[in-house]
């Protein structure tokens, strides 16, 4: 070994030592699949500053949850292909950036399907309703687009009502032979003034008369994820409360285009839509 040698296998070790630890990636979820939340775990030995990640072509939001860890709720959206999506992770470190590659195989689901045959004056909404509808799908959207907030649940979501919920999140409706847009939310049995509790602590962003959904209050949990509830007879929050899960927030009711009383609860992560059953099953305790 040259005297020059040495020096430098000095360096080269005191440089690998200052690089950032590798990142240790884990993931819960009740399924793989289209309409599913699935929680991210990202830890490391060193210190971690921030955490970002890019999936199915948005952003995850992560936040702290405990030493060195960072937890991200990542969406599967109802329409999702199957196929093996890879989730790009960088974390920044006082020893610089790490980028981790996390695959996650998405398989396929079959949604059930229901026909209906009405008199066409019950399958069109009238004429004159039309730009109230459109106006109101554009306020709706228009929140699920906002940039992320913080984080305000450190809890399991829950339920908002304790009935039976149906299967009917991801249902296909044929009416009078045309295809409708697949059922993004879940419904559950309740009589009407049953009391409706926040699924975990948020603002509410959004109280209001629709005409298909009725009586609504949508609730922004933080970390780009919201709470729609439908159909509802009674609200008894205003916009701008920051709401406590299991808080009352409303009573259940019929409000709207419905057959009958029943809640309806959506839950979006951005623009994907996810079981809201899915994200009361990944937070709860492990």
């Amino acid at each position: 070994m040259g005297p020059l040698a040495r020096p430098l296998v000095i360096a080269a070790l005191a440089v690998q030592a200052s690089l950032p630890a590798p990142l240790q990636v884990f993931h819960r979820a009740r399924a793989l699949a289209p309409g599913e939340a699935v929680l991210v775990d990202v830890k490391s030995r060193d210190v971690i500053d921030e955490v970002q990640a890019e999936w199915m072509g948005g952003r995850i939001t992560f936040f702290a949850v405990g030493d060195n860890t960072w937890q991200g709720v990542a969406p599967i959206d109802l329409a999702a292909k199957p196929g093996t999506y890879t989730m790009v992770i960088s974390a920044r470190t006082p020893n610089g950036t790490r980028p981790t590659r996390y695959p996650l195989t998405i398989a396929s689901r079959t949604f059930p399907t229901r026909t209906l045959r009405v008199e066409d004056k019950f399958a069109e909404p009238p004429r004159s309703a039309l730009a109230r509808i459109e106006r109101e799908s554009k306020t709706v959207e228009a929140i699920f687009a906002r940039r992320a907030s913080a984080r305000m649940w450190n809890e399991a979501f829950v339920a908002p009502v304790p009935g039976v919920a149906t299967s009917s999140f991801g249902r296909r409706t044929i009416v009078n032979g045309e295809p409708r847009a697949p059922h993004s939310g879940m419904d559950f049995q309740a009589e009407p003034g049953t009391p409706v509790a926040a699924p975990n602590r948020g603002t509410v962003v959004l109280v209001a008369d629709q005409y298909f959904a009725g009586r609504v209050v949508i609730i922004d949990h933080g970390a780009r994820v919201f709470s729609y509830l439908a159909h509802l007879s009674a609200i008894d929050v205003e916009t701008g409360d920051v709401v406590e899960r299991g808080q009352r927030i409303a009573l259940s009711g019929a409000t709207g285009r419905v057959t009958g009383p029943h809640l309806h609860w959506t839950l979006r992560i951005g623009a994907a839509r996810v079981d809201p059953l899915s994200m009361v099953y990944v937070t709860r305790a492990r």
